[in-house]
Formats: structure tokens, C-alpha cells, sequence
């Protein structure tokens, strides 16, 4: 009896889906849950980083466990010369890529996460039993039917290196499970492998180095964390010859901050120059776009900073993919991607005549924005303690959590759960920093009576749960008569429980005001 019984091919249709489907968008938790039922795990239904997260593969080990034996039976019946329908024969490629990725994936992490920098690229030993896993799930059937991905073994290697680094450069630098990160970490996925993941696989991977991405949003909602994602997770091709990747991804990505240079400069350092092109042109310089290699990306931060003059030279760059040194009149050829970033409004900055349209619509063929933070905020409050334990560990491995308790602790008993965070995640970083060096944080607009100031907001947002509002008003109260008593007849309430609610921190700083 063929393993494609009805309920199998249910199966299968699921997991075929599943292996191209967009993992940061809520069909992906869906499919786990049709395949798996009530034994999903649902604790990652957002994946999105937690310090405190277990396992992330729960459901794709067990998906990975049902689906062995179901290849296996079906790869028997290929080699025994069994005669298999073109949409079951696409459900079996399908299977195959789903289990061969699973299966590797733990060795493509281990490219990304410890190897040292200069072996990066190199899998010799990985692809060999690889490509020895793609023939055996072939079993001789390629000359019979037609295949997409497993008759490119290299090419298949490529792409699950690729989606590797995607998922990590998403998963481990943009943080936070509002839904206005999880739209962000979707987006980003789609810069890089767009919305069709087959047609990605079959022909647009060629091209997608070719479309530039701009990035919008204000300043300090991690823009460069985006663009570092998207360049860090461009297709390298594998060369089975060699047994490595072509290049080193962690090598391919060339930044520079437009703001920070005056125009000659800036022309140089994207450009290049020779020897004597301007004064103190002492030597040939290559430029960013010369320096870029072919699978790597160039990001020009600030691109709103730009005079008229360069745009027009960068304009020729998107257009024709060719550009001259300053002093030099040889034409050079660039390979590589273009990913631009703005926290400026560029539609008003075209209307004065600032920014030029035809750069605009350029830039623009594929664009991501980042959200403010307050906007993470609001769906997801419990997102601040999540990035700030994040953010914590960044700056240090030891007492991540009694650093983060207390930042926690300062933020909300000086600026409440209501302050809108104008200078967004880096201001976060900057709070952090400050209440673990001086324990405390004086924003630019902060004023000593801040915290009264911020209960207050709190209250009027309706931002705070029945207790915090009790904890709160009872701390205030007897700060007020220091006395229990005296508090629980104000309040007339059990003076117990004016002592049970007393917030000893926000006591404190009451006192001090």
C-alpha cells in the first residue's frame, strides 16, 4: 500500500506549506496547529526573543519525528520504481527540503554562532553528507520527473544556509512581541526572500542584490539593526568543488553614516578617489560601492543628508550599476545591494526640492518601517521588561536580572508606564546605562516632580491595573501621614492592608520630593 494514503496527503499539504510559508506571520502557528493538534506548543505562537525562552523547535522536532518514517516509506517506494502523480511528487520534494533543513540546521547555526570568522565559510564535511542525503531521497527518480530544488543540491545548501542567518539576524536583534514588531520581523523576511518563498527559490534570488531597500522611522527604532539583518542574509551561492560558500557573509556588509561627512568626503568614502583628485588625496582609495563584494551590501544611513550633486551620482549607481572615482573618468561596475535609511519625511523633502524624486522612486521598490517604541509599548507593555533584560545582557553577563529589576524598578517609580520614550530604543539603552552607573536617569525633559506627575498621567491613560493603582495610591497616601492608621481611616480600608500595598522604592523617592 503506498504511504500517500488520504491522510498522509493531508499531512504533507500542511508541511508543504509550512516549509514556505513567512515563520513571523501568525499562518505558520496555524499550520503547527493543524499538524500537531493538542500537542503544539503554543509559547512561541509570536516568535520573538526572550531571555527566558525554552526550546524554540518544540514543534518543528516533533513535526520532524512524523515526518521521518513517512519519507522514508515513500523514498522506498520511488526506488522500487513506483509511479507517483506530479502534485505528490511535488509533496514529497517538498517533505524532503522540510526534513533535510531540519536535520542541518543545527550545523548552519554553528556556522553563525561559533565557528571562528575564518571558517565561516567553509562546510566541506556538512555538504558531503548533505548532498549524499539528497541522492538517497532522489533514489534514481530524477530521471523520471521533474524537480525544483533537489536537482540542485548546491543551490538547496545555499538557501537553507540563508534562511538560517535570515531567522537569526530577525529573531535575535529585533526584539519585542507587539505586533508591531512582529509586522517588523515579517517584513524584514520578506526584503530578503519576498512573499513567494518557491518563485524566491526558483529564479528571484538572482536578482534580488539588484532592488534596493529603504528603511523609515525615527531615530533610535533600530533602523541599522534592520538593514544589518537584510545584507547579513543575502544568497550566497555554495561551491561544491571547494566544499565553501563564495564568500564570507559576515564580511559582505559595508556601512557608513552620510550625516557625520561633508559632501567631498562622503563622495570619496562611497566612490573612491585617485591620487590627487582633491587636496590631501595623497593616494587611489577604493570606495564603498568598489569594496563591496558581489553578494554584499552596501548601507548608506542618513540618506536625507545627501546634496543634490551625489544624489544625482548615486541615482546613476541604482540605474546603471556603474560609477567613477573622483578624479577618474574610468567607468567602475558595482554588485552588490543598496539598502538606504531616513528618519527625515522624504515625500516633503521632494516637494522643497531637497531630495530628488527619480532617487526617491528608486529607493523605494521595497521599503521597511520601524515602529516607535511607544507604539510597541502600548499593545505590549510587558514588552519593556523583555527589552530591558535584553538590552542588559548585552552590556553584561553577570546580574542580568537584579540590573534589570532595577532599571524596572526606577522606571516605574520615576516615569511611570505612560512616558512615551521620544528617543525610542536607544533612549532605553541610555536609561539603562545611567540607573547602572548612578541609579538613575534624568531625561531631557524630566522634572523633579515627575513622579507625582507620571502617577497622575498613568491614572488619566487608564494604564493601570486595579492593584498597581492601589499599591500606588496607598503608597502616596502614607507617605503623606506616615502613618498606617492614619492612612487606613483615609482610605477606610484595614490598615493591614495599607501596610501590604506600601511600595517601599516609590515610598522613598515620594519622600525625597
Amino acid at each position: 500500500m503506498s504511504a500517500f494514503t488520504p491522510e498522509n496527503v493531508a499531512f504533507l499539504q500542511s508541511v508543504s506549506e509550512l516549509a514556505y510559508c513567512n515563520p513571523f506571520l501568525p499562518r505558520r502557528t496555524e499550520l503547527e496547529h493543524k499538524i500537531l493538534g493538542a500537542e503544539a506548543d503554543s509559547s512561541q505562537s509570536v516568535w520573538s526573543y526572550r531571555a527566558s525562552a525554552e526550546n524554540l523547535w518544540t514543534n518543528e522536532k516533533l513535526i520532524f519525528e512524523r515526518l521521518e518514517p513517512i519519507a522514508e516509506q515513500l523514498r522506498n517506494e520511488l526506488a522500487g520504481g513506483a509511479t507517483i502523480s506530479d502534485d505528490n511528487m511535488r509533496l514529497y520534494e517538498d517533505m524532503i527540503h522540510y526534513l533535510l533543513f531540519v536535520r542541518y540546521r543545527d550545523e548552519f547555526w554553528l556556522l553563525i554562532h561559533d565557528e571562528p570568522k575564518g571558517n565561516r565559510t567553509e562546510c566541506g564535511e556538512t555538504w558531503q553528507r548533505f548532498s549524499t542525503d539528497v541522492t538517497y531521497f532522489l533514489a534514481g527518480a530524477e530521471s523520471r520527473y521533474s524537480f525544483s530544488l533537489l536537482s540542485q543540491p548546491e543551490h538547496m545548501f545555499a538557501c537553507c544556509f540563508q534562511i538560517c542567518r535570515l531567522f537569526h539576524h530577525i529573531f535575535f536583534w529585533i526584539v519585542g512581541s507587539s505586533s508591531s514588531a512582529a509586522k517588523l520581523r515579517s517584513a524584514i523576511w520578506q526584503s530578503v526572500l519576498t512573499h513567494n518563498l518557491r518563485r524566491y527559490y526558483v529564479s528571484l534570488y538572482q536578482c534580488m542584490g539588484d532592488i534596493p531597500t529603504l528603511i523609515t522611522g525615527p531615530s533610535g527604532t533600530g533602523k541599522e539593526l534592520v538593514a544589518r539583518a537584510i545584507a547579513m542574509a543575502q544568497y550566497i551561492p555554495f561551491d561544491s568543488k571547494k566544499g565553501s560558500f563564495v564568500e564570507d557573509y559576515s564580511d559582505s556588509y559595508f556601512a557608513v553614516n552620510l550625516a557625520a561627512m561633508s559632501p567631498t568626503l562622503i563622495e570619496s568614502e562611497l566612490f573612491g578617489h585617485n591620487k590627487g583628485a582633491f587636496t590631501g588625496a595623497t593616494a587611489d582609495r577604493q570606495g564603498l560601492f568598489e569594496a563591496c563584494t558581489n553578494h554584499g551590501t552596501v548601507f548608506l544611513d542618513e540618506i536625507g543628508e545627501l546634496d543634490s550633486g551625489i544624489q544625482v551620482k548615486l541615482l546613476r549607481v541604482l540605474q546603471s550599476r556603474r560609477f567613477q572615482r573622483l578624479g577618474d573618468l574610468a567607468d567602475r561596475q558595482f554588485t552588490g545591494k543598496v539598502i538606504a535609511a531616513t528618519n527625515r519625511d522624504l515625500a516633503n523633502e521632494m516637494q522643497e526640492g531637497t531630495f530628488r524624486e527619480d532617487l526617491y522612486y528608486r529607493l523605494c521598490a521595497d521599503r521597511v518601517e520601524t515602529p516607535t517604541l511607544a507604539e510597541q509599548l502600548t499593545s505590549q507593555p510587558e514588552d519593556l521588561r523583555n527589552l530591558v533584560d535584553y538590552l542588559v545582557k548585552q552590556l553584561t553577563s553577570e546580574n542580568v536580572g537584579a540590573i534589570a529589576d532595577e532599571v524596572m524598578n526606577w522606571i516605574r517609580n520615576n516615569l511611570g508606564a505612560s512616558y512615551q520614550w521620544p528617543g525610542n530604543v536607544r533612549e532605553l539603552e541610555q536609561c539603562i546605562r545611567n540607573v547602572m552607573i548612578r541609579g538613575e536617569y534624568r531625561p531631557a525633559n524630566y522634572r523633579e516632580t515627575g513622579v507625582r506627575d507620571s502617577m497622575a498621567t498613568d491614572f488619566l491613560n487608564g494604564s493601570l491595573t486595579v492593584d498597581e493603582l492601589l499599591q500606588r495610591y496607598c503608597t502616596m497616601v502614607y507617605s503623606q501621614t506616615g502613618s498606617y492608621e492614619e492612612s487606613a481611616r483615609r482610605l477606610k480600608i484595614d490598615r493591614r492592608t495599607v501596610k501590604s500595598k506600601v511600595d517601599e522604592k516609590l515610598l522613598e523617592v515620594l519622600n525625597k520630593e
